[in-house]
């Protein structure tokens, strides 16, 4: 099968991260997967939600949103129609996300929310910030340790995502939006740099998938987060 951008079956799109792109923020990040751009920022409060307050714990969140013209007509700000239901999921995946890779006792005190905001989407909107926003995120917990306000680095393990589906017929890693439009199952997963599990997002859109298939885009999704999680700790220095 030839696939829209000429890529191989196992292929990531051409992915891009930079470092420090907001001033303002405790860590920030702009990640560019193909044509789907993404900057994120990562914002430290000396708080936690009530919920886990006296717990011994920090929290970690995400907020996610699309700009009017991220796509190819422009759409409302959510802020004048309200948050819509797709937005709210995508965003609790994150915070669960990054959350996943982190030991949450060593944040005692402290909450880190991430802002993921979407300026150019092509597919992959959420596992472009889940894997950008853990930078962004890795690099306010540097922040806290250089100014001694945590005792040592809570993050226990790298996490980045993407998505895999079968298109016609053939399984394919980082799908574009020409490719998530016209897949027959497509997968998002999200998985920290020793191969563990976080989440799986799974949907076959026409028929269904077997055990077989879900083995092949599991085989994809690994290879290709141990790629981007290179490209993570080449953008971080370290």
């Amino acid at each position: 099968m030839i696939r829209p951008s000429d890529r191989m079956p196992d292929e990531l799109r051409k992915i891009e991260l930079e470092i420090n792109v907001n001033k303002h923020a405790e860590g920030s990040c702009s990640i560019k997967c193909g044509d789907t751009h993404v900057i994120c920022t990562a914002t430290i409060e000396d708080k936690v939600p009530k919920w886990i307050k006296d717990t011994g714990e920090g929290w970690v969140t995400a907020e996610y949103g699309m700009l009017p013209r991220s796509t190819d007509i422009r759409m409302d700000r959510e802020s004048k129609k309200g948050q819509a239901g797709r937005t709210h999921e995508i965003q609790r995946l994150i915070g669960r996300a990054l959350r996943g890779g982190m030991d949450l006792r060593i944040l005692d005190g402290f909450q880190i929310k991430i802002d993921c905001d979407v300026i150019q989407a092509d597919g992959g909107t959420r596992t472009a910030s889940i894997t950008g926003g853990f930078v962004a995120l890795y690099l306010a917990c540097q922040k806290l340790l250089k100014e001694e306000k945590i005792a040592k680095n809570p993050v226990k393990a790298f996490v980045a995502a993407v998505s895999c589906g079968i298109v016609q017929g053939e399984p394919v890693l980082d799908l574009d939006y020409v490719e998530d439009s016209n897949a027959g199952t497509d997968a998002n997963f999200v998985m920290d740099e020793n191969g563990g599990l976080i989440e799986i997002q799974g949907t076959a859109e026409h028929g269904t998938f077997d055990k077989e298939q879900l083995s092949q885009l599991m085989v994809l999704a690994e290879k290709g987060i141990k790629e981007l999680v290179a490209l993570q700790k080449k953008a971080l220095g370290i």
